[in-house]
């Protein structure tokens, strides 16, 4: 089962390879989080969609409208692509064990988070539960 949102973001990069992107530069990301199980619970679902939904906005909220090279958890960090995807994965499992996707969630086996930079370009990153 998968939910969507967006965050938008300011952030630089340290190293030659980032070339321009050293520099100051805002991203748009749309953002999937696909939560997986074995099997669908009594009620048929994976997951309670409305639960998923809020908390991916409430993990989202911490970071939209930031410049995260301010934010103290990126200190000495390069937040690419997949830095997110994997920040964002770790913070919804944390979410999961608290209780705050509803006890059926204590039945998934993973998450993976999808940014989309762009149309053409995207990062994942899968967390086992």
């Amino acid at each position: 089962m998968t939910v969507r949102d967006h965050m938008m973001i300011a952030h630089s990069f340290s190293g030659d390879v980032f070339g321009p992107a050293q520099r100051l530069h805002g991203a748009t990301f749309v953002v999937d989080a696909t939560f997986r199980r074995p099997d669908l619970d009594a009620d048929g679902i994976v997951v309670d969609i409305g639960l998923a939904t809020e908390q991916l906005r409430a993990v989202l909220g911490e970071l939209t409208y930031r410049n995260l090279d301010d934010e103290p958890a990126f200190a000495g960090v390069n937040t690419t692509t997949e830095v997110l995807a994997r920040t964002i994965a770790d913070r919804l499992v944390e979410r999961v064990h608290a209780g705050d996707l509803g006890a059926g969630a204590r039945d998934l086996t993973g998450i993976t988070v999808t940014l989309h930079e762009s149309h053409i370009a995207w990062a994942s990153y899968e967390r086992s539960l």
